[in-house]
Order: structure tokens, then C-alpha cells, then sequence
């Protein structure tokens, strides 16, 4: 094992590391926890000059070339709060799905929403019931409604199993249902989100999110909120639209419903420059096939791969995937950061399987080089490459050179 240290604010100690780890676990427990905060608390995240980064499902895309039009052109109003701009793209939305606007809030992302929809609806004695594998911010948030959480193991099919979800929360408050799934990309149907909802206790919720499903062919549920069932969706435009950096999205529900949230947190404060774009975003009629078919064939170009090597994933239809390295996780991403590929985090469900998000062709040859590296060593070990450059977060920590963690 290589010498361990950390830069941070100018001095590399092992002392250093602590710190960064207390400020990320920090945030993980007292605030709202995205896809970026949880990859970011791995171990600081020192991406260095060159990195592969497939750690966090962003989409390397960016925003189409319209929207990037788009925020160029409202730079100059940026001085200015334009709360017209979430109203059109509220309304824009509305029309495209069929919904009434009033159904509609709009988000700096889906993980406000998310968190505030936990704390409104579950508390000591209202749990929340998830998946495992499953996305982890839901969770985050439970501890600090005081609920009890409920992790339903997925089928053997990698689909939730509504019924043992049910089965496990009779005193629920939300069941959580992410479709696709975040880390496995699985899907559930449309089918068994309506049972759950006619099957559910009485007073709680399904919170179903949709983050992934512009990836996949999956069915929508917007359907139930127009039948008024007791659903809030979430969307987001960090995914397909590659608008991660900009935060947008939308919670969906009975005007009821989406009422509770603001208790917790206000809504509409989406940065102009978001706006823009999403309107932009909305309005290219060929963006959200065109990118699904480049996200279908460069992750098929991998699925095939691995079956040339003789390894198992998950049948994902999303931007990331799971795959089974055959030893413990927490090594395998730590050799993998040797390579200066940075992939997901771990899972204990499945602790020998690695997530993956799907990236540039370039990037994904980059992951199988290094994966056949790490794969085929006997004991790995890890050191991130010492060309590390300092790099902010969202979080409010912060990662210098020459950086590297324990096992």
C-alpha cells in the first residue's frame, strides 16, 4: 500500500482526509443528498487531469446545442429573478403530458422534492419503504423525519416487489419507487406501481421517480396523477437533457399533495439559466430519441463486451448499469481510481457488483482497459494519481493534489 495523504488547504496529512470525510458525512446527515453529494462522500472525489468519471450518472452530452443558445441568451437578465420563465416552462411541460399546470411545481432538480416529500409524509410513526439496491437519498432524509426505513429486497428479476414492500410498511408513509431503478437501471411496471397504489395503507404515498425513464422504454405513471391517485413523481433534467450542472426538475401530483412539500421548502427558485434552457430542451421534438439511441448503443457495445469476458450485469435500461467484478466493491472502485477511472460507489446488497454510468465511446474503451486491469489482479490496492487537481463541491468541501485514501 502506497503512502497515504491528503492535500487540504495547503498541508497533506492523513489528518486532512478525516476532516473531508467528517464535512461529507455531515452533509450526508443534515442536508438535502443528491446523486452528487453521495458520489462526492466516497473519498473526496481528486478527479485528476484526464479522469474517466463515471461515477455520478451525469450525461457528458451537456445540453443541447438549443439550450446552450438558450442560456447565452438570458445571461444578460440574470440579474433579474424572471419567475415568468418557470411559469412557461410549467406550462410547456403541462401541455406536452397532458397535465393540468396546477399539478406541476418546478425544482432546481429532483432532489429538493424528493427530500421534501419524505419529511411531509413520513415521521416516527409513518415509515418509508424502499428497494434494495435502491437510491439512497430517500433514506437520508427518513433519518431526519425520524421514520423507520424499510429496504425491500429487488426480485430476482431486479424489479421492486411491490407486494413484499407492502407487506413490509403497513405503517408506511411513502414507498419509494425509482424507475429505472438507480443503481440497477431495472425497471418496474407501470402494472405494479397501480397495485401498489390500490394495495397501499391508507394515508401514505408512492413516490415514483422517473429520473432515468427518457433512457428506457418504460410507460410513464403521469397517467395515475390525471386519475388522482396518491402519487408524486419526480423529473429532472440532469439526465437525458444533461442539464446536471444547471439543476431543474419537476415534483408531479394532486395540487393537495404537492401542497405539503411547502412546508419543508419553497419551490420556483430554478436558476434562469435552467429555465431557459429546459424550454429550450423541451421544445427539440428529436433530443430525447436521439440520445436514448446513443445511450442504448454504446451501453449494448459494453453488455457485449462483458459477455466476451465472461461477466454478469444487470439487464439495465438506463445511463448506468451494474456489474459483477467478482471481489469486494470498495477494492475494485479504489483500483479502478488507480486507473484514473472513477466509478460508483458501493452497495452492500450487492457487494461485489460496481455501478456504472455509461459515458462517451472513448470513455467506456477507457473503463474496459481498466477494468481487464483490475479484474486480473490478484490484490489490488489504491493511489490516486499524484496530477490531481483541486476541485469545489457542491458540499462545501474541498480536495487538493497528490491525494489518496485508506481501504
Amino acid at each position: 500500500m502506497s503512502t497515504e495523504r491528503i492535500v487540504s488547504g495547503g498541508q497533506s496529512t492523513r489528518r486532512g482526509f478525516l476532516r473531508i470525510s467528517a464535512a461529507a458525512s455531515a452533509a450526508l446527515m443534515s442536508g438535502i443528498v443528491s446523486e452528487r453529494a453521495l458520489a462526492a462522500a466516497v473519498w473526496g472525489k481528486p478527479y485528476p487531469e484526464g479522469a474517466v468519471i463515471i461515477d455520478s450518472n451525469e450525461n457528458p452530452l451537456g445540453p443541447c446545442s438549443a439550450a446552450r443558445e438558450a442560456i447565452t441568451g438570458i445571461c444578460a437578465q440574470g440579474g433579474r429573478y424572471c419567475p415568468w420563465l418557470a411559469d412557461d416552462l410549467i406550462r410547456l411541460f403541462a401541455k406536452a403530458e397532458g397535465l393540468k399546470p396546477e399539478c406541476i411545481r418546478a425544482f432546481p432538480g429532483s432532489s429538493e422534492p424528493l427530500h421534501y416529500t419524505v419529511l411531509a409524509f413520513t415521521s416516527p410513526t409513518k415509515s418509508y419503504v424502499t428497494a434494495d439496491p435502491g437510491y439512497e437519498a430517500g433514506m437520508h432524509a427518513a433519518k431526519i423525519s425520524g421514520a423507520r426505513v424499510a429496504k425491500v429486497p429487488l426480485r430476482a428479476s431486479y424489479t421492486h416487489d411491490v407486494k413484499a414492500m407492502i407487506a413490509a410498511g403497513p405503517d408506511a408513509g411513502v414507498f419509494y419507487v425509482c424507475s429505472p431503478n438507480n443503481p440497477t437501471g431495472t425497471l418496474t411496471s407501470h402494472t405494479d406501481i397501480e397495485y401498489l397504489l390500490q394495495n397501499k395503507p391508507k394515508g401514505s404515498i408512492a413516490l415514483v421517480d422517473e429520473a432515468y425513464l427518457h433512457f428506457s422504454d418504460a410507460t410513464t405513471a403521469i397517467d395515475l396523477v390525471n386519475a388522482n391517485q396518491d402519487l408524486i413523481i419526480l423529473r429532472t433534467f440532469s439526465k437525458i437533457y444533461g442539464m446536471a450542472g444547471l439543476r431543474c426538475g419537476f415534483a408531479i401530483g394532486r395540487p393537495d399533495l404537492l401542497e405539503k412539500l411547502s412546508a419543508f421548502g419553497g419551490w420556483g427558485n430554478v436558476p434562469v439559466t435552467a429555465s431557459a434552457a429546459a424550454i429550450a430542451s423541451l421544445k427539440d421534438a428529436r433530443l430525447v430519441a436521439e440520445r436514448k439511441k446513443i445511450n442504448a448503443t454504446i451501453r449494448s457495445s459494453v453488455f457485449s463486451w462483458l459477455d466476451s469476458k465472461g461477466y454478469s450485469y444487470m439487464p439495465s435500461q438506463s445511463n448506468c448499469f451494474m456489474v459483477d467484478a467478482k471481489k469486494p466493491a470498495k477494492q475494485v472502485i479504489e483500483a479502478f481510481a488507480a486507473e484514473n477511472v472513477f466509478v460508483g460507489r458501493v452497495w452492500p446488497a450487492v457487494p461485489t457488483h460496481i455501478r456504472v454510468t455509461v459515458g462517451t465511446q472513448p470513455e467506456m474503451e477507457r473503463f474496459q482497459e481498466a477494468f481487464l486491469h483490475v479484474t486480473e489482479m490478484k490484490k489490488v490496492s489504491y493511489s490516486v494519481p499524484l496530477n490531481a487537481r483541486s476541485r469545489n463541491h457542491l458540499d462545501g468541501y474541498r480536495v487538493g493534489p497528490e491525494s489518496s485514501l485508506p481501504a
